[in-house]
């Protein structure tokens, strides 16, 4: 199965009711808030370390049956920068979406230097819903693969 290297939009940021642990690296998030200040319409977008997908894009991945991810409640809001570029509109629901996998083995895992990797198949699953700000890239033999020497 072939792996890509996901480099997701950042639409926002940490909002200020994230509860976080910076004695870690990456942080450990106890309670995720994400503050959007633009959004293109991906149904994936991130603020290091966490990432946050549309509902459409949870239940199309849960259809898939995608390992090595879980989804979990995360409080969205809009700053005034967002409030100015789109007034009155309204985003759609995000979850929060926490990477449990091993990359190069299950669908979502996250890789050296903490990016994302993806399994072809969940990348095409989230590329037909909307997926046009990441930057992508094939994984390198080995680079996602723990079974390549």
């Amino acid at each position: 199965m072939q792996f890509y290297q996901v480099e997701p939009d950042v639409a926002g940021g940490l909002g200020e009711h994230t509860v976080l642990d910076p004695g870690t690296h990456p942080p450990r998030i106890d309670r995720l808030h994400y503050e959007f200040e633009d959004w293109s319409g991906d149904a994936l977008v991130t603020s290091f370390p966490c990432f946050l997908v549309t509902r459409q894009g949870k239940e199309k991945l849960e259809f898939l049956g995608a390992t090595g991810v879980v989804f979990d409640d995360v409080e969205v809001s809009t700053s005034d920068i967002f409030k100015e570029l789109k007034p009155g509109f309204e985003l759609p629901e995000f979850l929060w979406m926490k990477i449990v996998g091993e990359a190069g083995r299950d669908d979502f895992g996250i890789g050296p230097d903490f990016y994302l990797i993806v399994s072809e198949r969940a990348l095409n699953a989230l590329r037909e819903i909307g997926l046009r700000e990441a930057i992508v890239s094939a994984c390198g033999a080995g680079e996602a693969d723990p079974a390549d020497p």
